[in-house]
């Protein structure tokens, strides 16, 4: 089955760096496709989660969480617009933060931070191991972002809604056989 893998902390702040580019031509027998996001890849071969763990570790000239999910756990992330109902515009950023595994507890939701009056990161659902939210184009917000490890208690990562959807652009034209 196809899947998607999200590399933590790579390329972030000068520190961690690594070529996904090459990383992808270097595992082309597993299908890889470097989505452009730093650390973002499409598997379309059907390999196992272990395999594709030691295959991507022994690439990597540093110690990183490697999240791997089916990529039918994103297509159905995306089936329906979760933002739909939410605020927008240019200064407010939709995120999916992956979760390593699904957190024992969930916080009652929406959950603004540092308020819900006053917020700079909103989380809005937490389906199985993503955390869907908005956070506001400053400074100030980014460290809120760091909140949402501690807050679940599990190791994650955060990639922006386009990343998602050019994922999920390329697992449906690798479905329909393009």
């Amino acid at each position: 089955m196809p899947s998607v893998v999200f590399l933590r902390a790579a390329n972030v702040g000068g520190t961690n760096r690594c070529q996904p580019a090459l990383i992808a031509k270097e595992l082309a027998k597993f299908g890889v496709v470097n989505i452009g996001a730093v650390g973002t890849f499409v598997v379309r071969e059907d390999v196992s989660e272990s395999a594709l763990r030691a295959a991507i570790s022994k690439k990597l000239p540093f110690k990183c969480e490697i999240m791997i999910c089916p990529a039918r756990d994103i297509s159905k992330l995306t089936s329906k617009d979760p933002f739909a109902r939410q605020a927008s515009g240019p200064d407010i950023t939709r995120f999916v933060s992956v979760l390593h595994k699904r957190p024992r507890a969930l916080p009652a939701l929406p959950l603004g931070l540092p308020s819900d009056d006053e917020w700079l990161l909103k989380i809005i659902a937490i389906q199985d191991r993503f955390v869907l939210g908005l956070y506001r184009r400053q400074m100030k917000a980014i460290s809120y972002l760091g909140k949402i490890e501690k807050l679940l208690g599990v190791p994650v990562t955060t990639r922006n809604w386009n990343t998602i959807e050019k994922v999920v652009k390329i697992i449906r034209q690798d479905s329909k056989g393009l």
